[in-house]
């Protein structure tokens, strides 16, 4: 009888003891981890931007003006309307650009109807993460400003923006590596979708090295070259450096020349130059408001791009100053500028259009982007 009690304890033991260790084993397990819902990106992304500005120069005159986009005096004006869709796939990607209004038509200058509306379309595929082939359309890698005025900080543009290449058509390839990065390309001439029918051989190289020192220093080197519809040979080289100093302070330069070697009927003449360079001082002491600064001087002793009085006997030098504010209200920008440009020729008028060898304009901007 005592026998059978001991089994009977030792038997109800082994159970309770089971039961002890099944439910520490359940208590000290890991809960089952629910698998996250896997991202969809969106098929299409969305952004644009408007705007609008008023410009008053104090000689009086809409001619006073030798740079992109803000030809007018003492008038209201449209800037332009843009809307940009694109689509990311995992090697393959499409960007449609579109922008309608003054602006826009002056960036496409070379194109008539409705292909002005057309600033970027292209189509890029990336075999792998160090590297991007593009064929289409794009703006260009040279200079320091863009033609989307909510990615500038002064809404007047540069000579140096006004005269160097504003798109590019054909095929790219780009390559990372590190903090250095290369790009190199083939394209129709500057500025040419559709280049002019005798002219379709003719092809630019073009070419950028960038380089990151650090997240606050960058440097871009960047090329052009070619033969023009006019038969004109260019090669142009171009230096932006970036580089912020604190969170309220950063500095920019673009640095610029282009040799040109004119047609005379028979042969290209020995080349001759253009070039500018310029300094951007950006303050940003509050998240709402920024200071910009840029000096910019340029040279065309030779003749290339400003006009200047049949008495002159070499091209005009300008040094120009231009002062923005920018205050910020979500999406919204708001822009007040002053501008003085000063030649060394008499290339501007007074008041009373006597020639001048200055001008001054006061500029107000109002930008909304997405």
């Amino acid at each position: 009888m005592l026998q059978k009690i001991f089994a009977t304890g030792f038997a109800m033991a082994c159970v309770v003891s089971g039961f002890t260790q099944t439910i520490d084993t359940a208590a000290t397990a890991p809960a089952p981890v629910a698998e996250a819902p896997e991202e969809k990106k969106p098929f299409v992304t969305f952004s644009g931007s408007a705007d609008v500005y008023y410009k008053y120069n104090f000689g009086k005159s809409a001619s006073n003006n030798y740079t992109s986009f803000t030809g007018t005096h003492n008038s209201f004006a449209l800037g332009m309307a843009s809307i940009k869709a694109e689509h990311k796939g995992d090697k393959v990607g499409m960007v449609i650009d579109l922008g309608f209004g003054p602006r826009a038509k002056d960036f496409a200058y070379n194109d008539e109807g409705i292909t002005q509306a057309i600033k970027q379309l292209y189509i890029s595929y990336s075999p792998a993460d160090w590297v991007k082939f593009t064929a289409g359309t794009w703006a260009t890698h040279v200079g320091y400003e863009l033609v989307d005025p909510q990615l500038n900080r002064n809404y007047s543009m540069s000579y140096m923006f006004t005269n160097g290449p504003f798109t590019h058509t054909g095929v790219k390839a780009e390559l990372t590596k590190g903090k250095s990065g290369l790009m190199l390309g083939v394209s129709n001439a500057t500025d040419y979708r559709i280049p002019p029918a005798d002219q379709i051989n003719k092809k630019f190289f073009i070419a950028q090295y960038s380089y990151a020192a650090s997240d606050n220093l960058k440097f871009y080197l960047n090329y052009v070259g070619g033969e023009a519809p006019d038969t004109s040979k260019s090669n142009q080289f171009d230096l932006v450096i970036t580089g912020k100093i604190s969170d309220k302070f950063s500095v920019g330069y673009n640095g610029t020349v282009c040799s040109i070697k004119t047609w005379d009927g028979e042969k290209n003449l020995d080349g001759k130059s253009w070039w500018g360079s310029a300094l951007y001082f950006n303050l940003d002491p509050k998240p709402w408001f920024g200071l910009t600064l840029r000096t910019e001087y340029f040279s065309d002793k030779n003749q290339f791009k400003i006009p200047v009085p049949s008495t002159a006997t070499e091209g005009a030098k300008v040094f120009a100053a231009t002062l923005s504010a920018n205050f910020k209200a979500g999406g919204f920008t708001f822009i007040p500028e002053f501008r003085l440009d000063n030649g060394s020729q008499e290339i501007f008028v007074d008041g009373d259009g006597a020639p001048k060898k200055s001008t001054a304009s006061l500029l107000f901007a109002a930008i909304y982007s997405f």
